[in-house]
């Protein structure tokens, strides 16, 4: 295992002698983080403790820059939320079914508080597994009991079987569900799809091909379909109920090897379209997903998955669809970069992505490393590759029309300090509401470049920024912009202040 050596600053300075030439602090940039609910963080903690723990861990990660959460709402066919269709999730309290006392909603608790952060919240939901171990009770509630025919088992677990109508018109029902009742900004999926193959063990879906193979005779190809199907109608699910939310998937970072597909990556790894059955470049073409994440948790270096490989193909096999890369913060940091022995991978990996303008960000796996500074990442993202702020990029193909800038801006004293005030344009719609403001400072006779994100001063869903008054000697000019749902930026209002 590669252990640093030497101190922050010269861990930062490997910047200047990477090759890779990289965007040092774009403005817009998708910094996001997993947060899972599997690993046992939750159980058996009392909720004022846990909800502590939840508010420190965003804190955390809100100062190393994150803008967007993906939490793990629905690891097992069950839920992390008030749910009339799913049970309580034995993840959160031990026991599938029970609700947590005193009561709570984690998935509310997260949004209001990831909101109140300027944060987006990603649902991480799963789709078709039901059971990790066989061994596990579902509770009397669970869907399970009602329509065992709709369940296969494999590997000792058991799954939603894929091939099923009934198996994506529920899960579809399970998204709605969430989406009406929740203030969710994208509907997430990761990497389980078919699930991964268990060595000599065929998954058993002989009687479903033979019932709904819809005129398939090759195995890999319906079984592709019926994810893609799924796909679709989740995308399309998404669409009716809340047209400013966004569907993404994370799947597993190899598509296909060039030894399956001429096209694929220079690899020699398990593969998405093969062996998972997730045709994800077809959902990117056709427009079924909204971004894209695909796991590169190898390092640059690796044998058979080479990062630097992976990041150059995913790049250039977008679909017309955001990419963003996903991170393993603990393989990024105990791995040393190849042309600099004294320096972990962070500083490559990152000028790598930000090499490519097809590659709009990254989420960090887990959160949990991130937080407790592994490998000093978390002092590196806040000293050099977070040092600003950054917007999420703006979703143009879901909506390319900003709100209307912010009316009747002025300073007030009150009893909490020199504030500044504004208040939003009327909005025709949702779409077109205000729902986050920027604010940037720049001094007197400066000139005013939004672009440049060292200006920005604050992100808030608040009308009002209290101003630093520090004597009234010196001029500044404040400019605000209004920001809505798919982070669409309005045009600026600026003001002249004495601070």
């Amino acid at each position: 295992m590669f252990r640093i050596t030497k101190n922050l600053s010269l861990l930062l300075l490997a910047l200047v002698s990477v090759s890779v030439q990289a965007q040092q602090h774009p403005k817009r940039e998708f910094r996001a983080a997993w947060i899972q609910s599997v690993n046992g963080q939750f159980r058996g903690i009392p909720t004022e403790t846990l909800q502590q723990n939840l508010i420190d861990q965003l804190n955390s990660l809100q100062e190393a820059g994150i803008n967007a959460i993906i939490f793990q709402v629905r690891p097992e066919a069950d839920a992390l939320y008030e749910s009339s269709l799913e049970p309580w999730s034995r993840f959160l309290t031990g026991e599938q079914g029970k609700a947590p006392s005193p009561y709570w909603d984690p998935m509310q608790f997260m949004i209001d508080a990831c909101h109140q952060r300027a944060m987006e919240f990603h649902a991480w939901i799963n789709p078709y597994r039901v059971k990790t171990n066989l061994s596990h009770e579902l509770a009397s509630t669970h869907i399970y009991h009602k329509h065992p025919e709709w369940f296969v088992t494999y590997g000792k677990q058991l799954y939603f079987d894929p091939a099923l109508p009934e198996s994506r018109e529920y899960i579809c029902n399970v998204i709605t569900d969430i989406l009406q009742r929740y203030d969710v900004d994208a509907i997430h999926m990761d990497d389980y799809f078919y699930p991964y193959p268990v060595a000599g063990e065929p998954f058993p879906d002989d009687e479903s091909f033979a019932r709904y193979n819809n005129g398939f005779t090759d195995r890999g190809d319906w079984r592709r379909n019926n994810v893609n199907v799924l796909i679709k109608q989740i995308h399309e699910t998404v669409r009716s109920v809340k047209p400013w939310v966004k569907f993404g998937v994370s799947p597993f970072g190899v598509y296909r090897n060039q030894s399956s597909d001429p096209l694929g990556s220079q690899t020699q790894a398990l593969q998405n379209y093969d062996d998972l059955y997730a045709d994800v470049l077809l959902w990117a073409r056709e427009g079924w997903v909204d971004y894209n994440i695909p796991q590169l948790y190898w390092q640059i270096g690796h044998p058979r998955a080479d990062y630097e490989v992976l990041v150059d193909w995913w790049a250039k096999n977008t679909g017309n669809r955001p990419l963003f890369i996903g991170h393993s913060v603990m393989n990024t940091v105990e791995h040393a970069d190849p042309q600099h022995p004294d320096m972990n991978q962070l500083p490559r990996k990152m000028a790598l992505q930000r090499s490519y303008q097809t590659i709009g960000g990254s989420c960090q796996w887990p959160a949990s490393a991130v937080i407790e500074n592994k490998g000093r990442y978390r002092d590196a993202l806040i000293q050099e590759y977070h040092k600003y702020p950054a917007l999420p990029p703006a979703f143009d193909f879901m909506d390319n029309t900003p709100p209307g800038k912010v009316k009747k801006m002025k300073t007030s004293w009150t009893s909490d300090g020199y504030m500044l005030f504004w208040a939003p344009s009327p909005a025709k719609d949702e779409m077109d509401r205000t729902v986050q403001y920027v604010i940037y400072r720049f001094d007197n006779k400066e000139k005013v470049d939004l672009d440049d994100p060292s200006h920005i001063v604050a992100i808030t869903r608040n009308p009002f920024y209290k101003l630093p008054y520090d004597g009234g000697k010196t001029r500044y000019r404040y400019v605000v912009t209004a920001l809505d749902r798919l982070h669409n930026e309005s045009r600026s209002v600026s003001k002249k202040v004495k601070l």
